[in-house]
């Protein structure tokens, strides 16, 4: 079991770090461009080529079953969970097989309206309870798997 880290942006890096290093578990923090990351053998940047989906495509060709994934990357979710592995928002919202179709849906619906220039507004500010939320989330990732594992 591993932890990719779609890290462009990501506002929970530390939070992985540390749920990561209490599992001993390897971590790949995967990026376009130069991430500071603490000194550990438990942790490794990948830094890959910039363009749309490329930190995504290596992402999805690495992961395993049983692998999990943070990132606010739906079509990623979707080929994550497609690939066996796990992902996780980085608020804490689990994507799973069962919401990732609304989950795609929705994206496009929005996508759509912005193409025809409508304002949206975006997402709404990232909170402490966010915070809260993915530690848990990644906590039972991981001992939800160690279970399937035993």
């Amino acid at each position: 079991m591993r932890i990719f880290i779609d890290a462009d942006a990501c506002p929970v890096k530390d939070e992985t770090y540390k749920v990561a290093a209490r599992y001993q578990l390897k971590v790949f923090v995967v990026s376009n461009s130069f991430v500071t990351i603490p000194v550990s053998p438990l942790i490794e940047r990948r830094i890959v080529d910039a363009g749309p989906d490329v930190a995504d495509d290596w992402i999805a060709g690495e992961v395993q079953p049983g692998d999990i994934v943070v990132t606010n990357d739906i079509p990623l979710a979707d080929r994550v969970l497609k690939s066996g592995g796990a992902a996780i928002a980085p608020n804490g919202r689990p994507f799973t097989p069962d919401s990732i179709g609304s989950a795609l849906a929705q994206r496009s619906i929005m996508e759509h309206i912005r193409s025809t220039g409508e304002i949206t507004g975006g997402p709404r500010p990232f909170a402490a309870a966010d915070r809260s939320r993915f530690l848990q989330a990644l906590d039972e990732a991981v001992n939800r798997e160690r279970r399937r594992r035993r």
